[in-house]
């Protein structure tokens, strides 16, 4: 797969559950390391550095995870959860470390009194405005969003949707956000990049795809979003079958098993990433004509 991120931007990247979403970010920040290509951040191809180099570059590409709680340190004060990307980093001496930390901590609308907390002394709202806080704490240019607000309630969802909006106005921040939420993804994100099975199907910018997507995965994935109305909620379609083994992907087409215009061209030769119109990319043998 290959896929760009503009500075400034938010690129959602949905999918459903074990299409790898998750793995892509944690590659593009070295979490994880996979096992060829390049990631390349200002032009420098990251897997290339080692030591102080790695270090600089990964300070500027930072992630929110999926799971507030999990993500903090139980045994940890908020001060030094927060203050720990600045500790690996070397970016701060001990005098002024504090200062930055709870600057971070004002962004994200907590403050002093929250210093010295622990994370179960906090609602999911709050841990994740803490993790958000820790992000920021260095400065990134990069965040990977990681499905950050999936385990928490509606209304805090919300909080959390309009308070890093309002910090990438704030800061230039540029956002890549995995969610499987597309109404979430729509209210956030410039362009989205829809994957299946390890592969990008298509790409292209929010109102394009959500107004005329062209591959059929796309469209039965749009369509499979709920909608609170009976009348309308059983006539929805549904997608046929069980993802397959992102080990042994099927042959051609990934998602030609499933597909309902699939022919034998689809399980034989694997279609090519094109761009059907500015900036509109589809990989499907027939793109547009379900």
């Amino acid at each position: 797969m290959s896929l760009s991120v503009y500075p400034g931007e938010t690129l959602g990247l949905v999918g459903e559950s074990g299409c790898g979403k998750t793995t892509v970010g944690r590659c593009i920040l070295m979490l994880e390391k996979p096992t060829s290509g390049a990631v390349f951040f200002r032009r420098q191809n990251i897997f290339d550095l080692r030591g102080a180099a790695l270090k600089k570059i990964r300070s500027k590409m930072q992630i929110v995870f999926q799971d507030p709680y999990a993500s903090l340190n139980p045994r940890w004060s908020v001060k030094d959860i927060v203050a720990e990307p600045l500790v690996v980093s070397g970016k701060s001496t001990q005098g002024d470390m504090r200062s930055i930390v709870l600057q971070s901590l004002n962004t994200v609308g907590l403050s002093e009194d929250h210093l010295d907390r622990f994370p179960h002394e906090f609602s999911g709202g709050q841990r994740q405005r803490i993790g958000i806080a820790r992000a920021l704490s260095v400065g990134p240019d990069l965040i990977v969003l990681d499905e950050p607000t999936s385990s928490l309630d509606v209304s805090v969802q919300a909080q959390i949707l309009n308070l890093l909006k309002q910090l990438q106005s704030k800061l230039n921040l540029t956002y890549m956000f995995i969610s499987h939420n597309l109404n979430v993804v729509k209210h956030m994100s410039t362009r989205i990049a829809v994957m299946y099975v390890g592969k990008i199907v298509e790409i292209a910018e929010t109102d394009d795809v959500f107004r005329n997507s062209l591959h059929p995965y796309t469209k039965i994935l749009l369509n499979s979003v709920p909608i609170p109305d009976p009348k309308v909620r059983g006539r929805k379609e549904r997608i046929q079958g069980d993802v397959p083994s992102a080990a042994h992907p099927p042959s051609g087409c990934r998602f030609h098993p499933r597909c309902p215009i699939a022919t034998e061209k689809c399980s034989q030769t694997e279609p090519d990433l094109v761009e059907y119109s500015s900036e509109h990319f589809a990989a499907c043998h027939f793109a547009g004509k379900y």
